[in-house]
């Protein structure tokens, strides 16, 4: 069965002044289910993303700490969207000059994360993480598990911190009140 996204709308967070918009997608049967669920949700997310200047082939995702939801990542972005690399690195080494465009946060120490964060302010790097799920420590995007699928949450106020320019769908998907695209 294809995922199908189910709209769930959204909600204001008032200590942060961000919108967190919320989409859903259905986990398939089986072994793989999550994992896949994970590789499609994330290559959608990377779909409604522009980074500054010309279109690349491709992206490096940098994978830090230890997800949460599978182990086993490698996200594509549908229809002719750049290939995504993926690279597991230590958070000294992200910040020690690395080449991510994709920063994925699992499990990791609290300093490691706000050390992550805090370089990412101003860079052109999209922050996703699964150890997050009311997106309030500053990914970008947030990954949970629910009894329905998996769900993602948008943090406006990291996306407005950096130059990355995000579809405003994401936000009608989060706006909507139901129903499946």
């Amino acid at each position: 069965m294809l995922a199908s996204l189910v709209l769930i709308g959204a909600l204001l967070s008032s200590p942060q002044m961000s919108v967190q918009a919320a989409s859903q997608t259905i986990v398939d049967d089986g072994v793989d289910g999550l994992t896949r669920a994970v590789d499609r949700m994330l290559g959608g997310i990377v779909s409604y993303v522009r980074w500054p200047g010309a279109e690349q082939r491709s992206r490096t995702l940098c994978l830090v700490g230890a997800p949460r939801l599978t182990d086993r990542i490698a996200p594509g972005v549908p229809g002719n969207g750049p290939a995504i690399a993926v690279r597991r690195m230590t958070a000294a080494a992200v910040t020690g000059g690395s080449d991510c465009d994709i920063l994925f946060l699992g499990r990791m120490p609290a300093d490691d994360r706000q050390r992550l964060i805090g370089w990412v302010r101003g860079r052109a790097v999209l922050t996703i993480s699964d150890d997050d799920p009311a997106c309030l420590h500053g990914a970008m995007f947030c990954l949970a598990r629910k009894a329905e699928g998996l769900s993602f949450s948008v943090n406006l106020d990291a996306i407005g911190r950096g130059p990355l320019r995000v579809d405003p769908r994401v936000l009608k998907i989060g706006q909507s009140d139901g129903g499946a695209a």
